[in-house]
């Protein structure tokens, strides 16, 4: 086999399905209306207020707490794809307070003070809105009973949580 034969398969073997998870293979196919969200910069495309940030801080300290920094960052950034998504309301009080969507925000652990942890997780999901950009859902498969979650297309786990489109 010659150089240039032999190069082009090893280029073309770093780019094949074969190596992307199945499960994100099949979401895919099942879910093409779905659009990654990425963009040239890698922050959060709208404006966030102040207000906003704070509540969008509270929920990911009541959803996250025991989570590891990365599972925080990952649960700020689902509430962030939804704001971007056709779906999903518009704004992050929105999203947040949208009928039966968070735990916290049903049993009123949505107004304890966050924790500096859940502050810097709300940071770096604005800034680097990249990981998880498709993920619109998260939750513990162990303490959830909610059947049609466990029928989503799980792209991460982190921690105790499942993220999924």
């Amino acid at each position: 086999m010659s150089f240039i034969v032999t190069a082009i398969i090893v280029v073309l073997s770093l780019f094949t399905p074969r190596e992307m998870p199945s499960n994100t293979l099949s979401a895919i196919e099942k879910k093409p209306h779905i659009q990654s969200n990425k963009k040239e910069s890698n922050q959060f495309s709208k404006p966030i207020k102040k207000e906003e940030k704070e509540l969008l801080a509270r929920l990911v300290h009541a959803e996250a707490k025991g989570e590891p920094y990365q599972g925080k960052v990952a649960v700020a950034t689902v509430v962030l794809n939804r704001v971007e998504h056709e779906d999903f309301p518009d704004t992050v009080h929105e999203v947040i307070y949208q009928k039966n969507q968070f735990q916290p925000v049903a049993n009123g652990h949505i107004n304890q003070k966050p924790s500096k942890e859940a502050v810097q997780a709300v940071d770096d999901a604005l800034k680097n809105h990249d990981e998880l950009t498709d993920a619109l859902y998260f939750w513990n498969p162990d303490i959830s009973d909610v059947e049609w979650m466990n029928k989503l297309d799980v792209v991460k786990v982190i921690g105790d949580h499942h993220f999924a489109i």
